[in-house]
């Protein structure tokens, strides 16, 4: 807002009235002289008049000590008026600033996590032949087993990976929360936590670390989500889901807070870019882009409801001192972000529910979207999205099955409610892998 000047009826003498707009939104009017004030003639009067005062309008200032003594009256007011302007200035905070300890948080637990996991891997006694052998028991798998340098399929089943068999059939649901603390190995998590410090601190300073950490974990889970309703035959784990939610929060926060922001147009063209290229990443192989998407949708649709700014014009009047004249406003947020935060929060309830009952179900969404699978691998000449078949040979008495992998030799025993012939082949890529 500009400024604003308007003067009162006429009188001996007038009193001026000024805006003054130290922060963008600040709508309070403050006073600039008032005929002489208390401060201002005890300044410039070192023996007061009391006749003085009790007229108000300032007759004697006229006709008292002349031209020195108005010369003294207006420096006098010119201090006073860049006092009010300081103060103004360094009690209007229009939304309070956090200091960011979640996110910090966050990435200190997937380091633990990881470590954790690479001491339960212990690779030189489990599963030698081993890359770095100088770290001990904390070595990595090859580079065949994984690329990542990190631990083997094996380790990170047994500390939450994603699999949908046994979310599907043994009821382990917890999954779908666990997978996103876990990573295949060094480059992925550096790479995940490099990108939540850059993101998540900085929104974690402006909106807090209640709504940015169920913006996380709850993107999380709508990645995970996703990637079990299109990806069963492999596992899956990392942040990226969630990662990929605070990207989709920041676009929904800069759409629903359109009327703050300067340069606006740049930075939704710039955000738009930013995230269009990590997508386009997810279509190489062995990257999990359902899980972006999913993470993305959800915290796209969360921003709306967690990342809300009240208008401007309310916080100036909320923040403006006693006495001052402000301009009046009801509605502590606009009437789109209304809708969008109802709308939101509808295709949120009913879109986790709708999934995690086709999930249970163990629907494979991919036999009735022949295209999906184009949105998490593209085929090329210089590359294949589909894995090599994998063959086992199996003998089965009663509900156990004992599978053998035919590729590398593994065994394992599996216990099976019913024989069905897309399980079976799930577990023998799980035990091939």
């Amino acid at each position: 807002m500009g400024r604003r000047e308007s003067s009162s009826s006429p009188t001996t003498d007038q009193i001026e009235i000024k805006v003054h707009s130290s922060r963008r939104g600040d709508n309070s009017v403050h006073p600039d002289s008032v005929g002489p004030t208390p401060s201002t003639t005890a300044s410039s009067q070192p023996q007061p008049q009391p006749q003085r005062h009790r007229h108000g309008h300032g007759h004697g200032h006229r006709h008292g000590h002349g031209q020195r003594q108005r010369q003294r009256q207006n420096r006098g007011t010119a201090v006073a008026a860049a006092a009010a302007t300081t103060t103004s200035r360094e009690e209007f905070r229009p939304f309070r600033r956090w200091v960011p300890w979640l996110v910090p948080t966050f990435v200190g637990i997937n380091f633990v996590v990881f470590v954790i996991t690479m001491y339960l891997n212990n690779c030189p006694e489990n599963s030698p032949p081993c890359i770095a052998t100088f770290f001990g028991r904390f070595a990595f798998q090859t580079l065949k087993d994984n690329p990542l340098l990190g631990p083997s399929s094996n380790t990170l089943m047994k500390m939450g990976a994603l699999e949908v068999d046994k979310v599907v059939h043994e009821h382990q649901a917890w999954r779908l929360f666990t997978c996103i603390w876990l990573h295949a190995g060094v480059f992925h998590i550096l790479a995940n936590m490099l990108s939540l410090i850059f993101i998540g601190i900085r929104l974690e300073q402006e909106f807090g670390f209640v709504r940015i950490g169920l913006l996380y974990v709850i993107s999380g889970f709508g990645g995970s989500l996703m990637s079990a309703l299109f990806i069963q035959s492999r596992i899956s784990v990392g942040a990226s889901g969630a990662l990929f939610g605070l990207l989709g929060g920041m676009l929904s926060e800069l759409i629903t807070n359109w009327t703050i922001y300067a340069n606006k147009l740049a930075a939704l063209l710039t955000l738009i870019v930013i995230i269009i290229i990590n997508l386009a990443v997810g279509i190489l192989p062995h990257v999990d882009n359902f899980a972006h998407i999913g993470g993305f949708l959800s915290g796209f649709l969360l921003g709306f409801v967690f990342l809300i700014r009240p208008q401007f014009g309310w916080v100036s009047q909320k923040n403006s001192p006693p006495g001052s004249i402000s301009t009046t406003v009801k509605s502590k947020h606009k009437t789109y972000q209304y809708i969008l935060w109802v709308l939101s929060l509808i295709i949120l309830v009913v879109g986790y529910t709708a999934g995690l009952i086709t999930l249970l179900r163990g629907t494979n969404l991919n036999d009735y979207c022949s295209w999906c699978q184009y949105m998490s691998c593209l085929p090329t000449s210089r590359w294949k999205c589909k894995a090599d078949k994998m063959y086992c040979e199996s003998t089965q008495i009663g509900n156990q099955l004992n599978l053998t992998c035919i590729g590398n030799g593994r065994s394992g025993v599996y216990l099976l409610s019913d024989n069905n012939a897309s399980q079976v082949e799930r577990l023998c890529t799980r035990l091939c892998n």
